[in-house]
């Protein structure tokens, strides 16, 4: 990692990524809940607020929709990924070129890697290239470090998502988004672990307020530099209240409770 590589997408050293490459990951199942949310611009709109320091996209949605939201939102490359159709061991598919992410001007790169997939080393070779192509165009990279394989018997064990953050510092990524290890003793660990390179909490599955609210709190209380979410923001009727619970506790070290009531004044003006 490249001190103020991540610039472009933190604010005082803090990230709050929005992920919507779910479209490509998991499949239309994940716009359900809110069923507007199945267009782009939808999701888009709500990266527009303040809290959110970047919207991670993969290449036909960066194309179709970014230009008319460059002024108002920071652009995050998802390089790689695969659908839930894919039924083998892990990997991911390269979709597109650091060049060409730069050319729709993106200030980084999202690359998903399985460490303990047996595609592991080709994957390592993959992001290597990007790797080096992002710092060619002063970009940030960012990596979703998820071990996961055959060969894995935990992937959310302590030791495993200490490994995973590990592997974002060894192979050069600026920021690890890591699935969070179930307490803050774990997180911190795994940001000792990971050197210079900051580490990000990933969302997950859509909770209550309080739950997610509450284990951002703890990743943040155990040294984390933010969250990569994406189901827990855009599944909700009210993104924008949740948006500004989280940039109370992730920006201003709020605790819980006020963030809540973050969260449950803009539900009351709304």
């Amino acid at each position: 990692m490249i001190p103020g590589a991540d610039d472009a997408i933190t604010r005082d050293g803090k990230a709050l990524i929005l992920a919507y490459d779910h479209g490509l990951e998991h499949g239309p199942v994940d716009f359900d809940p809110v069923p507007e949310t199945t267009d782009p611009a939808t999701v888009f709109d709500v990266a527009t607020h303040d809290a959110v320091t970047a919207l991670a996209v993969q290449k036909g949605v960066a194309e179709a929709y970014y230009p008319e939201y460059e002024e108002d939102v920071t652009l995050l490359a998802k390089l790689n990924g695969t659908s839930n159709l894919w039924m083998g061991e892990p990997d991911s598919a390269v979709n597109w070129s650091v060049d060409y992410a730069a050319e729709l001007g993106a200030d980084a790169i999202g690359f998903t890697f399985y460490g303990g997939s047996n595609h592991e080393v080709e994957m390592a070779e993959e992001f290597r290239e990007a790797q080096e192509a992002a710092r060619d165009h002063d970009m940030g990279v960012v990596m979703w470090s998820y071990p996961r394989g055959q060969g894995l018997k935990d992937d959310t064990s302590a030791s495993t998502i200490a490994y995973a953050s590990r592997l974002g510092l060894e192979l050069g990524a600026d920021i690890a988004k890591v699935k969070y290890p179930g307490s803050e003793d774990a997180m911190s660990w795994a940001v000792e672990n990971a050197g210079n390179t900051k580490v990000v909490m990933s969302g997950g599955s859509k909770t209550s307020d309080e739950a997610f609210l509450s284990t951002v709190r703890e990743a943040m209380d155990g040294g984390a530099d933010g969250l990569a979410v994406g189901r827990n923001v855009f599944q909700r009727e009210n993104p924008e209240a949740i948006l500004d619970g989280l940039e109370a506790i992730i920006f201003e070290d709020a605790s819980v409770e006020e963030a809540l009531d973050a969260n449950a004044a803009l539900e009351a003006d709304d």
